[in-house]
């Protein structure tokens, strides 16, 4: 799915933390992203990141922004100290590099949790060591969970633990950057689920009550041909 350039300036959480829009996630992340993977061409220009930002892999959803709308999504960045402008001697272009490590205080581990969250949307724990490739190497599924954890422990935290899809074997993780809908979204999905259910258990007791009462009909259908042959 892609999306257009028609968003919202960011707004202030109801607790006075940021609130970034989707550009300037994908914006921020792919900055991230790209000082992991290609460290060599780091920081990126407008162009490199333009085209980070419209990859096609590893990223969900896709997107389809203008150099215009990367630019202004890195001003915003940049006023919000996210990003920093980087001019490099004897350099014809302009670059940019994100300060997340230093914003929210977070060690390499976290920024790459946060970073596949911001590139990919809700991930599983095992997805995000999966997919963390040269970002950062993760030893064992539980530092992993451990730099999650960090993350939702934070104040204001950077992310959340939804609650366990119906029918889903384990847990899934979103970041909060963009607020709580995510929240709300999972919570309305917790709401129906437990409707289905009891639908499902009505029916089945429903089913239940219907071959009980046909067996009942059936015995006294055989107590009344007895009770018939006796006067034949």
């Amino acid at each position: 799915m892609s999306h257009d350039s028609n968003i919202p300036a960011s707004e202030d959480g109801h607790d006075g933390t940021e609130v970034l829009d989707p550009f300037e996630i994908r914006v921020l992340a792919v900055l991230a992203e790209k000082e992991g993977l290609t460290p060599d061409s780091y920081p990126l220009s407008l162009n490199a990141l333009t085209n980070g930002c419209n990859q096609l892999s590893s990223r969900d959803p896709v997107m389809a922004m203008s150099e215009e709308a990367v630019q202004d999504a890195l001003l915003r960045l940049i006023q919000k100290r996210f990003v920093l402008e980087v001019r490099q001697a004897g350099a014809r272009v302009v670059k940019y590099e994100h300060r997340m490590r230093i914003e929210w205080t977070l060690e390499q581990d976290k920024v790459a949790i946060l970073t596949i969250l911001m590139l990919r949307g809700v991930q599983t724990a095992g997805e995000i060591r999966a997919r963390s490739g040269r970002l950062y190497e993760f030893a064992s599924l539980a530092d992993v969970e451990a730099g999650l954890q960090f993350l939702i422990d934070k104040f204001p935290p950077l992310a959340a633990r939804l609650a366990r899809a119906p029918g889903a074997k384990e847990v899934r993780y979103a970041h909060l950057l963009s607020g709580e809908d995510v929240l709300k979204q999972q919570e309305l999905i917790g709401n129906i689920a437990p409707m289905h259910e009891s639908r499902q258990d009505r029916v089945a007791h429903l089913e239940n009550e219907v071959a009980r009462l046909r067996s009942e009909i059936d015995a006294l259908t055989e107590q009344f041909a007895k009770f018939r042959r006796q006067f034949e």
